[in-house]
């Protein structure tokens, strides 16, 4: 049979090792590639949503250049994919598989409108590198709570699976995409303003959105494969001022990079060479977000304290004012104002910065709601991965799988300690030294308060 085939993205944009998109051109005698537009449901801010306008645009000319298109379609997904199975004709649905509450219900409602339209439904595991569901089997349904727990339900399984292939004309002979001459004014990607971003509030164009620029990023590390190899995510510089890591979480995140391709890709740079061992390896760093992942798959009420059986339940502090000062980076301590501020402009910061301001909006100073800072990093950061992002802040708040509270990231000590001559600091906005003094309280240690740079630049981006 020759199917009139529907490819739904999601999170998978790109078309290296997309077992779900092959799966729709099999047999296909035409094949729609479809991304459903959602705005209500995104709390993304204008760099998130730039970087996925962008991913989409990349994947369009992509699609193009084997004859085919990318259809672009706004609302909720079960109100939008009765009509197109209609208008279509559609026999067959693929996507691959998503672990969020939300988007399992999503996807099964989705499922069974396509039963009743008579449309076969294929789903692909693809976004993480084991099949979630199987590993809570493997566990009586109970996510396992600590990283070696992980590792011995995944010894069972095995390796991870090898990428798929990359699709290419040739899967693609005898398969059609119906376009018409206003395609790109009735399916095409919009623009931020469409959206109703203010193009005005982006910042630096450092991390394109796009499969291109995700796999240009990758092979750019393959001349540095002692780094590579010798890579221990703890030694990386939350100060550096350019990044010290690879900085491809956003990629993974909007699936513009493959996990499966990045895991053998590095195995292949291991394979004869000494190398950094789990946890603290690329390969380690791979299998932590398998294990948020399986947590977030496995754990009710995942991104909330109340209802959430693995959260300790803590009386946190409502202060309106004191969560502004900490989101606008105004809270009187330079370097957790540099951090937001960098945050804020770039959508990304390193790990031990994501530490340094979840603990101080938490247990080390403001003693505000991790549910909170959660928030504001589903806004701003290009990675707010649900799970992960979830994990983190429960994790960092000492609200679950890490209990030592008296392990403090100081807003002082650990800035000197990583910052030593301010170079970092230096770059943050005006305001961060301008308006010392002006933080509404938050700031109690004079000296602390001018641990400040003498000549800042007038942007953050400035220097990188």
């Amino acid at each position: 049979m020759q199917h009139s085939s529907i490819h739904w993205f999601r999170k998978g944009l790109r078309l290296h090792d997309n077992p779900a998109l092959l799966a729709a051109a099999t047999d296909c005698c035409r094949l729609h590639p479809l991304f459903i537009l959602n705005p209500s449901s995104s709390q993304a801010g204008t760099n998130a949503w730039r970087f996925l306008l962008n991913a989409l645009r990349d994947l369009d000319e992509s699609l193009q250049e084997m004859g085919s298109r990318l259809f672009m379609v706004q609302g909720c997904p079960e109100e939008v994919f009765p009509h197109l199975f209609h208008a279509w004709g559609t026999t067959r649905l693929t996507f691959k598989v998503d672990t969020e509450p939300s988007a399992r219900q999503r996807d099964a409602t989705v499922a069974k409108l396509a039963e009743r339209h008579g449309v076969e439904v294929i789903q692909e595991v693809s976004h993480t590198l084991y099949d979630t569901e199987r590993v809570l089997a493997l566990n009586d349904g109970k996510a396992p709570l600590t990283y070696k727990g992980l590792q011995s339900l995944l010894a069972s399984l095995g390796p991870p699976e090898k990428p798929a292939p990359t699709l290419t004309l040739e899967h693609l002979q005898g398969c059609h995409t119906p376009c018409q001459v206003s395609h790109d004014t009735e399916y095409g990607v919009p623009t931020l303003e469409e959206m109703g971003q203010d193009p005005t509030e982006v910042g630096p164009h450092l991390y394109p959105g796009r499969e291109t620029a995700a796999l240009a990023r990758l092979n750019a590390l393959t001349d540095r494969t002692a780094w590579l190899c010798g890579f221990k995510k703890p030694e990386t510089e939350p100060t550096s001022l350019s990044p010290s890591t690879t900085v491809l979480s956003p990629y993974l995140k909007f699936g513009c990079l493959s996990v499966h391709t990045f895991w053998w890709w590095l195995d292949e740079v291991y394979q004869g060479r000494e190398h950094s061992q789990h946890p603290v390896s690329l390969h380690g760093q791979l299998l932590w977000r398998e294990f948020f992942y399986t947590a977030g798959a496995g754990i009710p009420n995942f991104d909330r304290m109340v209802g959430n059986p693995i959260c300790l339940q803590v009386d946190w502090d409502n202060n309106p004012q004191h969560l502004r000062a900490w989101r606008e980076g105004q809270t009187g301590y330079p370097f957790i104002g540099t951090i937001m501020t960098q945050l804020r402009t770039e959508g990304w910061i390193h790990h031990l910065a994501r530490h340094a301001v979840a603990c101080f909006l938490t247990r080390g100073d403001l003693w505000i709601s991790w549910e909170e800072g959660l928030k504001v990093f589903e806004e701003l950061l290009l990675d707010a991965d649900w799970s992960l992002n979830a994990s983190n802040w429960l994790w960092l708040s000492g609200s679950a799988f890490f209990h030592r509270y008296f392990h403090i990231y100081s807003p002082v000590a650990f800035s000197k300690k990583t910052d030593r001559d301010r170079a970092y600091i230096r770059i943050s906005l005006p305001s961060t030294s301008t308006n010392r003094g002006r933080h509404h309280g938050l700031c109690r240690n004079r000296q602390a308060a001018w641990w400040a740079p003498t000549t800042p630049s007038p942007s953050w981006s400035m220097g990188r």
